[in-house]
């Protein structure tokens, strides 16, 4: 192919798709953007564009034209493992265990080389060890947050643990930059840290500014373990980490009508706006909580469906104003960190879910999940060649 002359590069180029999403708004189905000389001149309809450009090169690109997406979750220090498919219980000894000699910095270079090559949005990465948040914070080929894990189910141990989260941040904020990334905090989930730590964690997290992500209601034990303190979370995961009992850990009785979203609403700890990630199994009423506390969730569709775990009910989160995004957890239970691949899973997933609202939902979702902006597609904007989504049809 030969270069364009520069008489050609003024030449309207008009693309037309099956779903645009400008970062602004809404998305239209179909949609259109029309190019001149590498800016944006026109978006909208290809039949209103056709008529307003009549001698613009036309060009089928058929699937998405929408800013990047965002992974608004993932575990970047285990891009070194092997992807399976297994159910949650078996997944956890024989991936996440099996296979800890590969998590830590490597994976996590690799995994964000990755998402650099993928020109993501943004992302929202889960921070299990400070030498990966070392290695990590420095990086100027990615935006996002950094949320550094907590996991202590021990209440005696949560002062201590606070201590030394704040000596940490003290030492990383330092090293924040304007457009990089930024620091977070990560409460794993409601079992694995103590009712004390969770309410620190969440108060250090508002009083300081750090956004807070927390694992919540991902896979059906979580419910049973808050209705009774038992079950199979507690027998095959957690009874050999945790307290006696679990009303050690969360500070009170298990209740038929207590799940993992109410109690962490009781104790206060929606109040900081956590974004919640996962929310497989989930009540109406939990539904309702997290919307009248103005928490935003993330969904992982692949890991979700690989692990066995449930499909997120999307509709009633967006029935209820509930902010969504996307995110493709690791690449040992998601297969890759490709969110755009999450996307066209999720398409799949949820049928009679308007393709409009997931591709809305990775992009302008995924970037108020993680403070920041969407670029817009618009008149005088750049055009950049990564607004086409290859591979996914938006119909």
């Amino acid at each position: 192919m030969t270069a364009p002359t520069p008489a050609d590069s003024f030449t309207p180029r008009l693309l037309t798709c099956d779903l645009l999403y400008t970062g602004l708004g809404g998305a239209q189905s179909p949609g259109g953007v029309v190019v001149v000389g590498g800016t944006v001149a026109a978006t909208g309809h290809p039949d209103e564009l056709r008529r307003a450009y009549p001698h613009a090169h036309e060009t089928a690109v058929g699937g998405v034209i929408a800013p990047p997406p965002v992974n608004a979750h993932t575990h970047l220090d285990m891009s070194a493992y092997d992807f399976r498919a297994l159910p949650y219980f078996r997944w956890i000894p024989e991936v996440v265990v099996g296979q800890r000699e590969r998590r830590g910095v490597a994976g996590a270079l690799a995994g964000a080389q990755e998402l650099a090559r993928l020109r993501v949005g943004g992302v929202g990465d889960i921070v299990f060890a400070p030498d990966v948040m070392d290695a990590l914070l420095d990086r100027a080929d990615l935006t996002g947050v950094l949320y550094f894990e907590l996991f202590a189910p021990k209440p005696e141990l949560a002062d201590e643990t606070l201590a030394r989260l704040r000596a940490l941040v003290a030492a990383w904020r330092r090293r924040e930059r304007p457009g990089g990334l930024r620091l977070g905090v990560t409460p794993h989930t409601p079992f694995t840290v103590s009712a004390r730590l969770m309410r620190l964690a969440a108060e250090f997290a508002a009083g300081e500014g750090l956004p807070m992500q927390i694992h919540v209601a991902e896979h059906p034990s979580e419910r049973e373990l808050f209705a009774t303190g038992a079950g199979p979370l507690w027998d095959n995961r957690l009874k050999a980490l945790m307290p006696d009992t679990f009303a050690e850990v969360i500070g009170r009785d298990p209740h038929p009508d207590l799940t993992p979203v109410r109690y962490l609403d009781e104790l206060g700890v929606l109040a900081a706006r956590p974004t919640l990630v996962h929310m497989v199994n989930v009540t109406p009423d939990d539904v309702a909580r997290v919307a009248r506390a103005g928490c935003a969730v993330v969904t992982c569709p692949r890991s979700n469906h690989h692990l066995e775990c449930g499909v997120f009910p999307w509709a009633a989160f967006a029935a209820a104003g509930v902010e969504v995004a996307l995110g493709t957890d690791s690449v040992a239970s998601g297969e890759s960190l490709d969110v755009r691949e999450e996307v066209a899973f999720a398409r799949q997933l949820h049928p009679a879910l308007d393709p409009r609202v997931i591709v809305r939902a990775a992009v302008k979702g995924g970037h108020r999940v993680l403070g920041s902006r969407a670029p817009f597609i618009r008149r005088g904007e750049a055009w950049r060649d990564e607004y086409v989504w290859a591979g996914y049809t938006g119909a």
